[in-house]
């Protein structure tokens, strides 16, 4: 990419036009080579050469729209990481979690916040929420060759939607398959290996009306009852005190819970867990 500039200093034109209002778009026509999907792969797989990213779970509450994920991330039958973070802001106003290759994840992730800003930036105006998550299917989608050898990547995106009629269902809560296609879900979801516990759990104990703040009690459980069942998703861990991370998008915007209000939280359902294991 060096090559392309001016030895005079001077950027090139593609910096300084007009442009488009896409970072994505900027990018794979400057540099492409930096794009997730455009890297070319060696033949075969190549699902075991990086960590794996495991549960994540999204609520939406009569007041906004949860999103949580736990902090392991492994690599066959090893842990490869304890602390990995899934769960990201994605605007103000959005959020995104990972599941799938984690290193292509992340870099998904941290484009897609670009993409974000960058729309905002150049049109003066935000995104509406069925086009952010329009935007993310289409990244997903320019991943498919990787996906294809094993590197795939499925997030899971909710946010508040603004322009909600009704403020009770402005938590909205959007799913996607390795190809690209984006699914709105309602109520709740989950992504990743221990998905099927989680939504299991949810299926049970989630009713329509909640407040965000029993929706992230209600993620933490299920986030516990993913772990009992799954060995890639890690639960609680009191020792080295590493809980969950636990997001909220609201009317007044995203927030993460703090490390003393969520440990008091992951303790309670501990707690709870020893009277009554089956949860």
């Amino acid at each position: 990419m060096a090559a392309a500039f001016d030895p005079s200093g001077r950027l090139p034109v593609a910096f300084t036009d007009s442009g488009t209002s896409s970072f994505t778009t900027f990018l794979s026509r400057v540099a492409p080579e930096m794009l997730p999907g455009r890297r070319p792969l060696p033949p075969g797989t190549a699902a075991e050469l990086s960590p794996h990213a495991t549960t994540i779970v999204a609520i939406s509450a009569s007041d906004g729209v949860v999103l949580a994920g736990d902090r392991r991330a492994t690599m066959g039958n090893m842990i490869a990481q304890r602390t990995m973070v899934k769960v990201h802001p994605a605007d103000a106003y959005s959020l995104v979690g990972i599941a799938g290759s984690a290193a292509i994840g992340l870099e998904m992730m941290r484009l897609f916040q670009v993409e974000l800003e960058h729309y905002e930036k150049i049109e003066g105006a935000m995104l509406s929420l069925d086009g952010k998550a329009n935007r993310l299917a289409a990244m997903i989608r320019g991943n498919l060759g990787a996906a294809m050898q094993g590197l795939a990547v499925v997030p899971l995106f909710a946010g508040y939607d603004l322009a909600a009629t009704d403020p009770t269902r402005a938590g909205r809560i959007f799913s996607f398959d390795v190809t690209g296609g984006p699914y709105e879900e309602y109520g709740y979801d989950a992504v990743g290996s221990g998905s099927i516990f989680a939504k299991s759990a949810l299926k049970k104990r989630y009713r329509p009306g909640i407040t965000v703040d029993e929706a992230v009690r209600l993620a933490v459980d299920a986030l516990y009852d993913a772990a009992d069942d799954d060995t890639a998703t890690g639960g609680p861990d009191l020792i080295r005190r590493i809980y969950p991370v636990v997001m909220t998008a609201t009317a007044e915007g995203t927030h993460r819970l703090g490390e003393e209000e969520i440990s008091a939280l992951a303790e309670s359902v501990v707690t709870a867990r020893r009277e009554n294991p089956g949860g």
